[in-house]
């Protein structure tokens, strides 16, 4: 599919849903990147959900169960899924590539962990010279020893707009 705009969901996987850790309000996060995929689709944007992988024996296992994406918000035929290995989810993937192939220039991001994998790839996207989007309201983290996910997720949004257009939902695609 070609467009302009890519929607980007970041490592939205099964383990990140355990109920012995559960990613901060993860339902809502899984429900907001539903209607992000069909706003996508009925503006017929390119759908790339981003996959993480880790070795043997990680909940992130490639083929694992906790590795599968989240099943309410699985692609579909045409979607692309790019398997990473590192928080960026630009290096050594073919993700850069996939996009100039398909003439995007605006990136929006969704997906897990805040501090993490969006943050890292959105300064990537943004070094590449792509327009990121940031949806204030669709990515999530856990709590850290110092912080809690809220206070992360708030900072983040604070930070990453010198890399991003942070917007919420109701402005997003």
């Amino acid at each position: 599919m070609t467009t302009h705009c890519a929607l980007l969901i970041i490592d939205v996987q099964l383990v990140m849903f355990d109920e012995a850790d559960p990613v901060y309000q993860g339902e809502r996060l899984l429900q907001k990147i539903q209607v992000l995929i069909a706003r996508a689709r009925e503006a017929g944007h390119s759908i790339i959900y981003i996959q993480h992988c880790e070795g043997p024996d990680s909940p992130l296992e490639r083929g694992t169960q906790g590795w599968d994406i989240h099943p309410s918000i699985a692609p579909i035929a045409g979607d692309l899924v790019i398997e990473k290995e590192t928080p960026d989810s630009f290096h050594k993937t073919d993700l850069h590539l996939k996009l100039q192939d398909n003439g995007v220039k605006e990136l929006v991001l969704t997906g897990m962990q805040t501090e993490v994998c969006v943050d890292t790839t959105c300064r990537r996207a943004y070094s590449l010279g792509y327009t990121v989007n940031l949806v204030q309201d669709a990515h999530s983290t856990w709590n850290s020893k110092t912080l809690q996910a809220e206070q992360i997720i708030a900072h983040h949004n604070t930070v990453l707009r010198l890399f991003a257009n942070v917007v919420d939902m109701e402005n997003a695609l």
